[in-house]
């Protein structure tokens, strides 16, 4: 989609973190860029797994095509203590939801890795470690998956674990990120979501 033309659709699947995941920042920073979009639609609930976003969309029932279709989920399945077999089945069927809701474009569609909330003060007395080594095993999941449809992939998770020696980069609630996180994550993910609208 070549700038200043129709307003761009944006459909944003997820939990937590895409629900503060500052969509206002995405939406003016493509402005700036001369795109045009419109409010996102947002089918994303704290806590909720791979499953519960299943149920959230066939709740939705989104209508597409989207022109920009994200998706980030897992930490939750990871939290609960999950089959981790069970993530890469759903992730998989997401991934193909998350294609036809672009109109059948992957082009259209990108994906980004889970975050590391063992580094945040809520995790504190946790097991640290475990944490990190299952996000890894869960963002290994969802990159294969995510490439192998030649889908972009973003990986947030290192910024996410900046955290660590950092807490302006992590929300009152000593869990979220803050809006200086999202800020990052924008600012990694922008290029190739430009690329991606360029590539129409």
């Amino acid at each position: 989609m070549e700038q200043g033309q129709d307003k761009l659709k944006y459909l944003a699947l997820g939990d937590s973190y895409t629900i503060g995941q500052s969509v206002d920042i995405t939406h003016d920073s493509l402005e700036k860029r001369g795109y045009t979009v419109e409010d996102p639609r947002i089918i994303a609930v704290t806590g909720w797994t791979t499953s519960d976003l299943q149920a959230g969309i066939t709740a939705a029932n989104p209508q597409g095509p989207y022109d920009l279709v994200s998706l980030l989920i897992g930490v939750n399945n990871q939290y609960r203590g999950q089959d981790i077999n069970i993530y890469r089945k759903e992730f998989g069927e997401l991934i193909d939801q998350s294609i036809l809701f672009a109109g059948r474009d992957t082009g259209r569609v990108f994906v980004l890795s889970i975050p590391d909330w063992g580094v945040t003060p809520f995790a504190s007395g946790m097991d640290r470690e475990k944490i990190a080594r299952e996000i890894d095993q869960y963002n290994a999941i969802n990159k294969e998956i995510t490439l192998s449809k030649g889908i972009v992939w973003i990986d947030v998770t290192g910024i996410s674990r900046l955290a660590e020696t950092d807490l302006t980069l992590i929300a009152g609630d000593g869990l979220h990120p803050s809006g200086k996180m999202y800020t990052e994550w924008v600012r990694l993910a922008l290029p190739e979501i430009v690329k991606m609208l360029k590539e129409d």
